[in-house]
């Protein structure tokens, strides 16, 4: 793991880009800022990709049914990107990601079907449910299969980590940032816990915990999700990722199924109860019924970063050089490409490819003020 710079050079050094959070979005970010040459200093409060990101369950649902219209065109370029995106950090790194294009099925409740006109016969299950996945219940009902990818948070979180440190990324972990330092309007740095870094500009990417840094509010909030893993000794129970109103199933290359997840609001509290845990296998074990024989490995909670709208949170604040880039709620893993593309256009003064203005941070100050 990345130490942080030692006293002697936090006093002299500076960098272009201060990122506060190493979640995958800011290590995505960092690795498209150092491939324009800048200097970056990712700090974080715990260890780098060990909150949410680290938690997710890694669908790369791009045509997923909840995802809120404005986001739609920003999902599927992301998806679109993913590829090459995935490549890129396993030929820096060296490490297996294990993204997965078997597709998804899903069992949606049939209102949502009826407002999305998009998911017409093309998108129905193009054989019978049984010849894709024989283990599934017949749900009876209308059932849709999705060109969908998914990937291992954890193994993209640490193949990111490792591609940030072969590019020359500086990273401080275990420090809390409390506020940002100005100089003549102009945001200039940060104040930790324990000492200050200077910098060109600041990118606040630090998820749920965005909102702690002084003296912008930034109106992210924890949304609670907790999740297990069962794991099936022949690697090949389920094949594709299945999603229905009531829980998800999400294959790994080596044998686990993530299982998830619920959407709580109890602020920080990360823990696990058993009877959730049980309910969430349950209700997978009636959708999959040869899960029975797979026994609970490991449980686990995240905090996804959550808007007042459900939207994220892109651009620059009221202060130049202070910028967000948060609030992705549950669509982090899959948005990481296309944030860290269109936040270092932003920092480095470059123009989108995106209107991002229905992700501004001002929507939220214009809101406060009224």
């Amino acid at each position: 793991m990345f130490s942080a710079p030692n006293s002697y050079n936090e006093k002299v050094r500076s960098w272009d880009v201060i990122i506060v959070g190493g979640g995958i979005i800011g290590l995505s970010l960092s690795l498209s800022l150092r491939k324009r040459g800048l200097r970056v200093l990712v700090v974080e409060r715990s260890e780098p990709g060990h909150e949410a990101s680290s938690a997710a369950a890694g669908m790369l649902a791009d045509c997923m049914l909840e995802t809120p219209r404005a986001l739609q065109p920003l999902a599927s370029a992301s998806a679109r990107m993913y590829p090459d995106f995935v490549h890129e950090l396993q030929d820096e790194s060296g490490e297996d990601v294990d993204l997965r294009d078997q597709g998804t099925i899903v069992f949606p409740p049939s209102n949502q079907v009826c407002e999305r006109p998009s998911f017409d016969g093309e998108r129905l299950l193009p054989q019978p449910l049984f010849d894709l996945e024989p283990g599934l219940t017949d749900p009876g009902h209308l059932a849709l299969f999705l060109k969908e990818r998914s990937v291992d948070p954890r193994a993209l979180v640490h193949a990111a980590i490792k591609a940030a440190k072969h590019r020359g990324v500086d990273v401080a972990s275990g420090t809390r940032v409390n506020e940002l330092l100005f100089t003549q309007g102009r945001c200039v740095g940060i104040k930790t816990e324990k000492t200050t870094y200077s910098g060109g500009s600041v990118v606040n990417c630090a998820g749920a915990w965005a909102g702690e840094v002084s003296p912008f509010p930034i109106p992210t909030r924890p949304v609670k999700g907790q999740m297990l893993c069962v794991i099936d000794p022949s690697r090949d129970l389920l094949r594709h990722v299945v999603r229905s109103p009531e829980v998800y199933l999400v294959p790994r290359s080596d044998g686990r199924i993530v299982i998830g997840a619920t959407i709580e609001h109890v602020g920080f509290d990360k823990r696990t109860d058993p009877d959730t845990i049980q309910r969430l296998h349950q209700a997978a074990i009636r959708i999959f019924p040869s899960l029975k024989r797979t026994l609970v490995h490991d449980a686990w909670a995240g905090l996804r970063p959550g808007t007042p709208d459900d939207l994220p949170i892109l651009g620059q604040c009221d202060a130049p050089g202070y910028f967000v880039a948060t609030g992705h709620y549950r669509d982090g893993i899959l948005l990481a490409p296309i944030t860290a593309h269109l936040v270092a256009r932003l920092v480095t003064g470059q123009a989108t490819d995106y209107n991002l203005s229905a992700f501004a941070p001002a929507r939220f100050l214009a809101l406060k003020r009224a």
